[in-house]
């Protein structure tokens, strides 16, 4: 069985529609992305590397690839990879990582229709147990 961890954090506000590195930071953190202990934002640096991998026409980076362009170390990359691939953004393929989709949209519509299928099941669960207590 495989797994998916997506943690939605809901804000009130959204950051000023002008400054897309805010933007960015603000989706990642309401998908549960970037958490307030990554002091350098390294997790978010490493997404907007992958993000900008896009743009080229064989997408996919080396994570010694990725450390140099973020300048962060290996095992730093490695631990927020693992942490991407968890939350199903992030696929590793011959040494290769990237996104999974082509577009922020497309990642916010995955991310969407795998928690509508999630609490689908749950509440199948839910309604079989109300029968089964007669609730």
């Amino acid at each position: 069985m495989r797994f998916t961890k997506i943690t939605i954090i809901s804000t009130r506000t959204q950051p000023d529609r002008r400054n897309i590195n805010e933007l960015l930071q603000w989706i990642g953190g309401s998908l549960g992305l970037f958490s307030t202990r990554d002091k350098d934002k390294s997790c978010y640096r490493i997404f907007l590397i992958l993000l900008k991998d896009l743009q080229r026409q064989a997408p996919g980076m080396t994570s010694d690839e990725i450390a140099a362009a973020t300048h962060l170390t290996r095992g730093t990359v490695i631990h927020h990879l693992n942490r991407l691939m968890e939350a199903g953004i992030v696929l590793a393929e011959r040494g290769r990582y990237a996104l999974r989709v082509d577009t922020l949209e497309e990642l916010v519509n995955e991310v969407q229709a795998g928690v509508n299928k999630t609490f689908d099941s749950i509440r199948q669960v839910a309604k079989y147990i109300d029968e089964q207590l007669e609730l």
